[in-house]
């Protein structure tokens, strides 16, 4: 059905490999208990055998693991498969991977209560950790007991090992293939017994990646790769200004060129629907509209910044209060204040959005990269008129994401059902495209912030009070996660800053929530992407104020975070902090916690006499429980890096009269190989229950580097990106 597409890229890797002789929000919610896995019946199917909702075991042997999760990057196709295979007893060989369906009564994701089947907030592998590790138990103890009833002995003298029941009593072996249609008769057990850290052979080792030899050969399908028999293709003109709308629009000239099937009004804007892509673009230029822009965002970020940091002189609404922080402010024997401005920011992920939907009278199915399948589904069944079990999600890998396909409005998917409901005489599945410019100009984006933070030492240099008060839009407000916010307050423009970790008799944050025009969206680690900048630079400060080395001066104030303590003292060592370094050289640190894992980081950097500055080295510790897969940990805090260093030193969508400035990787560039730093990952061993990796790599790099900078430099940056020259 999923007939390979995009030939040309799948040709060119192909003969590529040949050649060579070898060939993706931030999104959390509380975190609640987690369940044993979904009940499902021991079912046969074809001879296989279905002990649950998370795996299959063939007559050839192969065990497919069905995830629940969007594999985008961060290695879910290979960390929850691990899981279940440890506790199967399987060889890494034998594993394969299936996507799940769309369906929230089995493949919820626990971390949000159930509530909703998704990925985000670095919750996959968590909130998986006992569920696929009793789903692969149970399967276990059930081809054991059939082995045994096979034999007629008694399965306590029975093991399993690399796919296969043995009894070392008769040297006798079946493998779990033979087993299936007996294990399939039998009830599942009422409960299992998980094994211990010491019996572990797959997890904390680094087992090869699932996804990676099909994306390296090109055979890895994408929305995009999708191809579908009279498909065609849809690209949408949307109002220039955020909140515009159609007023009228002309298609003549469009209709008339060549490949052009149709045009049609939708709620976004004006859709071109064609054979191909490059026709549905040259229509879509030549597309006369009028837009009505009474309600629109006409205004620009110098001007927003301006105002925010008016708030911030304000009180606002208060997320933590201990003790008098104003009081304590006015008596302290001194006092440090700083602002800190945040553009906004693009996710820019490197596969452009896409999604391909087939409609008929009775269903619908989409295929994408769909990291909210929940609201996927049911978004697309509103607009579809249909319920929502008539709406299958095919979920395909995605090329990155950092938040942008977990949106509330599931933007791209509901563009593609609504044109293939104004489209429907036409028969035609429909694949939608946006472009990269459609994607920067016209889409989410991490809010803009102004922070203001005011604190006080004693005489003996000890911080006092912390006031902290932060400035921006809500990502929750007005959105069907809005229920998570309390009393006003936003947890995600707050977090990281709320829970400071340092002991401060005196702390209080406070919040401005604004409501401007623009839409925004969680970013990559959320709201750590902004307080773990403010609040490392202002400890940075404080350090020096107090004449403390800033690797002590944060110990002595993390007594009670021995987690915090302990990957900021690992990061310390392994970069060698306190020894000399040549002039124009400077090394700035950074700690924090997001997604319940604690990582530091820090940072080396060059500065010439003309300026510029190069970022040498990052030494990184990351302490997330149990490194279910070293290689994966280690590759998300290298990405993670990558990621925050973009945003740091080049990361700013900027608003003109309501328009976006950038449009695509030349004015809104990520970080380049000649850019990119010797990177050093170093993982706490811990047996503590694995926390998420796939974003807290990032928030602490931006505060390192501009420490470093001060260093080096003694200029303070407390604006984002990093414009060294202009400090």
């Amino acid at each position: 059905m999923n007939e390979p597409a995009n030939l040309d890229r799948r040709t060119f890797l192909k003969s590529s490999a040949a050649l060579a002789g070898s060939l993706v929000i931030g999104f959390h919610l509380p975190m609640k208990g987690a369940r044993a896995a979904a009940p499902s019946p021991g079912a046969a199917t074809g001879g296989a055998f279905a002990p649950n909702a998370f795996l299959r075991i063939a007559p050839d042997n192969t065990v497919t693991v069905i995830v629940k999760h969007l594999e985008m990057g961060q290695g879910v196709y290979t960390g929850l498969p691990t899981l279940v295979a440890e506790e199967l007893e399987v060889d890494w060989s034998q594993v394969r991977v299936e996507t799940a369906p769309a369906d929230v009564t089995r493949y919820a994701n626990l971390a949000w209560g159930g509530a909703a089947q998704g990925t985000g907030g670095s919750t996959s592998l968590a909130n998986s950790w006992e569920q696929l590790r009793r789903a692969g138990a149970t399967a276990r103890e059930m081809l054991i007991a059939a082995a045994a009833r096979t034999w007629n002995v008694d399965p306590q003298g029975l093991k399993a090992e690399k796919g296969f029941v043995i009894d070392p009593r008769g040297g006798r072996r079946l493998s779990y293939g033979e087993l299936t249609a007996k294990a399939a008769s039998l009830p599942p057990p009422a409960d299992v017994k998980l094994k211990a850290p010491s019996q572990w052979k797959l997890i904390g080792q680094p087992v090869p990646r699932k996804d990676s030899p099909e994306k390296v050969n090109g055979a890895a399908l994408f929305a995009v790769d999708v191809k579908l028999p009279g498909m065609l293709t849809a690209v949408v003109a949307r109002p220039p200004r955020f909140g515009g709308k159609v007023k009228r629009f002309d298609a003549e000239k469009a209709k008339a060129m060549p490949g052009v099937k149709a045009v049609v009004e939708i709620p976004q804007g004006v859709a071109v629907v064609a054979t191909d892509f490059w026709s549905a673009v040259q229509a879509r230029n030549a597309l006369v509209i009028e837009w009505d822009e009474a309600q629109a965002f006409t205004g620009g970020s110098e001007a927003l910044t301006r105002r925010y940091a008016e708030l911030a002189q304000q009180p606002g609404a208060v997320a933590r209060k201990e003790g008098d922080a104003e009081g304590a402010l006015g008596s302290a024997a001194r006092r440090l204040s700083a602002t800190f401005e945040f553009p906004f920011l693009a996710h820019a992920p490197m596969e452009p959005l896409s999604c391909v939907v087939r409609l008929s009278g009775e269903a619908c199915e989409v295929w994408a990269g769909s990291q909210l399948q929940t609201l996927d589904q049911a978004i697309a069944a509103r607009i579809a008129g249909l319920p929502p079990e008539r709406v299958q999600i095919h979920t395909l890998l995605a090329g990155g994401s950092f938040g942008r396909h977990a949106n509330p409005t599931a933007d791209y998917i509901a563009e593609g059902v609504a044109v293939a409901v104004a489209t429907r005489p036409l028969g035609a599945p429909i694949r939608l495209l946006w472009t990269r410019e459609d994607d920067i100009r016209g889409g989410y984006y991490r809010p803009l912030y102004v922070h203001r933070i005011a604190a006080g030492l004693d005489a003996a240099g000890r911080p006092v009070a912390w006031q902290q008060r932060i400035v921006g839009q809500s990502i929750l407000k007005g959105t069907p996660f809005e229920g998570m916010m309390k009393e006003g307050i936003d947890p995600t423009s707050v977090e990281g800053a709320a829970n400071l970790p340092y002991a401060i008799p005196h702390l209080q944050v406070e919040l401005h929530t604004v409501d401007v025009g623009v839409p925004v969206l969680w970013w990559r680690s959320v709201g750590s992407t902004h307080t773990a900048f403010s609040t490392e630079v202002m400890m940075d400060m404080l350090a020096h104020a107090a004449g403390e080395d800033p690797v002590a001066f944060r110990l002595q104030l993390l007594d009670k975070h021995p987690r915090h303590a302990g990957v900021l003292k690992l990061a310390a060592e392994k970069a060698g902090w306190g020894r000399p370094l040549p002039k124009n050289r400077g090394r700035g640190v950074a700690v924090h916690e997001s997604f319940h894992s604690f990582v530091a980081q820090v940072v080396e950097v060059t500065v010439k006499d003309d300026g510029t500055f190069s970022v040498d080295r990052v030494v990184c510790a990351v302490d997330c429980g149990v490194a279910v897969n070293p290689d994966v940990v280690r590759a998300q805090m290298e990405s993670g890096i990558v990621f925050g260093l973009s945003a740091a030193l080049h990361g700013a969508i900027i608003l003109r009269d309501g328009i976006v400035v950038q449009s695509n990787f030349n004015d809104y560039p990520v970080l380049r190989l000649d850019e990119t730093p010797r990177i050093e990952v170093h993982i706490v061993r811990s047996e503590a229950p694995p926390t998420g990796v796939g974003e807290p790599g990032v928030p602490p790099v931006a505060p390192a580097l501009a420490n470093a900078l001060f260093a080096a430099t003694g200029k303070r940056l407390t604006k984002l990106p990093l414009r060294l020259k202009e400090a």
